[in-house]
């Protein structure tokens, strides 16, 4: 499980990086190339919504269990 977590995020970070070349990129020599920065957000966003939901699911299923950190202190 851990490390399906630490795969998602990596895949969040490098459609992060993805989109940081894009904007850099974007639009020199009068050739910009329409959506790609656009495209590589909307991955960022799906693959944080299907990390958020694997998530929820391993919880309920009982994969893994919340410690927490102790209320009022």
């Amino acid at each position: 499980m851990k490390y399906l977590v630490a795969l998602g995020f990596v895949g969040i970070l490098g459609s992060l990086a993805w989109a940081l070349y894009h904007m850099l990129t974007g639009g020199r020599d009068g050739k910009s190339r329409p959506g790609g920065m656009a495209r590589a957000l909307t991955v960022r966003i799906g693959l944080s919504v299907v990390l958020f939901l694997c998530l929820l699911l391993a919880w309920k299923l009982g994969y893994i269990q919340p410690t927490g950190l102790p209320a009022g202190r």
